[in-house]
């Protein structure tokens, strides 16, 4: 029993340990919610933290994104090689993809108009040249460009001209 009353503190010893390695305690839990909340900070700032009014406002220009709508230039593009080559023919199918009806419209009313200037680029090839997926690449950039050329001369706007996309590519 004398074991007992030495292990048990007495009432002032309490009192005053307990506050102290309280005191401890709470600087070393606002000291680490300080530092955590100081870096959470720093690294909102540094990388999340950027505002770019720009950015906000082409947005709000676009509004939602409408689903997109391809044009299918038909019938396909039949050209001529070079008649040195063992490959002689290639036939081409075209789609122009947009998600405006107003450049979907300007696209189909100019029909001729785009499939001479398709028909122009695709007849200067060579099998060299679109052989490689580089060169059909190349290729479809050219094209691309020459709908956006045409869109633009036409009134309309040149970036609503998403993509053109070969979607047949046969060599004879």
């Amino acid at each position: 029993m004398a074991d007992e009353e030495q292990t048990e503190p007495v009432e002032g010893e309490e009192g005053a340990a307990a506050p102290a390695g309280g005191k401890k305690r709470l600087i070393m839990i606002l000291a680490a919610v300080l530092v955590l909340g100081g870096g959470g900070a720093g690294a909102w700032f540094a990388f999340g933290g950027k505002h770019d009014p720009n950015a906000k406002e082409a947005k709000e220009e676009e509004g939602p994104k409408l689903p997109p709508k391809y044009i299918n230039l038909d019938p396909p593009f039949v050209v001529n090689f070079e008649a040195e080559s063992a490959v002689r023919f290639l036939q081409v199918t075209v789609g122009v993809m947009t998600r405006d009806l107003e450049i979907e419209h300007l696209i189909k009313e100019n029909d001729p108009r785009v499939r001479n200037d398709m028909l122009m680029i695709l007849s200067n090839q060579t099998y060299q040249s679109v052989s490689t997926a580089e060169g059909k690449e190349a290729l479809r950039t050219r094209c691309l460009d020459a709908a956006r050329t045409i869109v633009k001369e036409m009134g309309g706007d040149p970036k609503k001209v998403e993509a053109l996309y070969f979607t047949s590519f046969v060599m004879q």
